[in-house]
């Protein structure tokens, strides 16, 4: 029996690194997970190196993607690019698994796109199969996928447990359950923390991710807008149900704490993520679930078409929908605009606003 690890998701900045210093030194960090695409094309400083190599070396390190991008309905040179970057990485350290974000992020310059939502249908399940077998392929250690706080109405909500479900069955694979994410949803939709993580394969469950957000003002006059941006301490809402989560998810591997590099600069900052890890600990810890037993993953022999699946209709639809929240068109021409596969006379319009909040904070030029 074996029981479940407790780590952080690093970050290279140096505030970030002197915050967690009491905490390697300490031998309290079981795990490290590392988004190793943020660092494609930069190069790693020695001592970053030095830290990843040491978890990896002693099966302490898991591997976090970002831009792979599963959903995008046109194959790119770019997902090419990525995939064959990936084997250089997985050649270079030995990470105990690979994980990638539900969504999709088209457009011709990438960096403008967020992970949005896709709707539950067999040709976006299909696309999105075709590229975790490919990502699978290259790969002899399990693969996973993290489900998205960013949501356009309640259906969005909803589906996105089913959809994850269907998407890693081919390949055995399993999800990570972002708690905060689900708060997003939870608050933004007026639905339970509960009655939403009971929609979601719990079995399936290895990973669970930890982090704190921030609120922004409704243009409506409404209830602010919880945004995930990993920027704060952990709301006591998720850390209450904590205790409940992991008694429902029997196969749990890893508990991983996120904050972003540069939102750790004070003392205050400090001893909050600080206690906000000790308070995890403890949780899990007294925790009434029992140790898990051992992994037995093994890879499925697939098969997959040599030529990628795509879809040229979904791939211009999710090119527009990027450019209308990019160019910040306004809701009502968005919601009546003549989608085929995104349904926007559903969305809520206080979503639709946000989702060009992001874009423009990501890509201010």
């Amino acid at each position: 029996m074996k029981k479940t690890l407790l780590g952080l998701s690093m970050m290279a900045e140096a505030d970030f690194v002197s915050a967690i210093l009491p905490l390697l030194e300490t031998h309290s960090v079981d795990v490290l997970e590392w988004s190793f695409d943020t660092f494609y094309d930069v190069e790693e400083p020695d001592w970053l190196s030095g830290l990843l190599n040491f978890y990896a070396e002693n099966n302490g390190l898991i591997g976090h993607g970002v831009y792979y991008s599963l959903f995008d309905a046109r194959w790119t040179d770019r997902q090419e690019a990525w995939l064959e970057k990936l084997k250089k990485e997985i050649d270079k350290r030995r990470y105990k698994h690979i994980t990638e974000h539900f969504g999709f992020m088209n457009t011709e310059n990438f960096h403008q796109g967020v992970p949005l939502p896709v709707s539950l249908n067999p040709q976006t399940l299909q696309i999105g199969k075709d590229r975790l077998y490919r990502l699978q392929d290259i790969l002899q250690i399990p693969v996973g996928v993290e489900n998205l706080a960013f949501s356009f109405c309640t259906d969005d909500v909803k589906e996105q447990g089913e959809f994850l479900d269907k998407l890693v069955e081919d390949i055995d694979g399993f999800l990570i359950l972002d708690l905060h994410n689900i708060y997003c949803q939870s608050c933004n939709f007026g639905v339970d923390m509960e009655n939403i993580i009971r929609l979601y394969p719990l079995e399936k469950v290895k990973e669970i991710h930890l982090s704190g957000g921030s609120w922004q003002e409704s243009a409506y006059g409404k209830s602010p807008i919880r945004r995930d941006t990993h920027d704060d301490a952990i709301p006591k809402e998720i850390l209450n149900i904590l205790p409940i989560v992991f008694s429902k998810c029997e196969n749990l591997e890893y508990v991983i704490i996120e904050r972003l590099g540069n939102t750790i600069k004070t003392d205050k900052e400090k001893k909050s993520f600080f206690d906000d890890f000790v308070q995890v600990k403890t949780i899990l810890e007294s925790s009434s679930r029992k140790s898990r037993k051992k992994s037995s993953w093994a890879k499925k022999d697939l098969e997959f078409s040599e030529v990628p699946l795509e879809d040229l209709i979904l791939y211009e639809e999710q090119t527009m929908l990027t450019k209308l929240l990019f160019d910040n068109t306004d809701v009502t021409s968005i919601k009546n605009y003549d989608f085929k596969y995104f349904k926007t006379e559903k969305w809520d319009p206080e979503m639709i606003l946000t989702a060009q909040n992001i874009i423009k904070k990501w890509n201010p030029y």
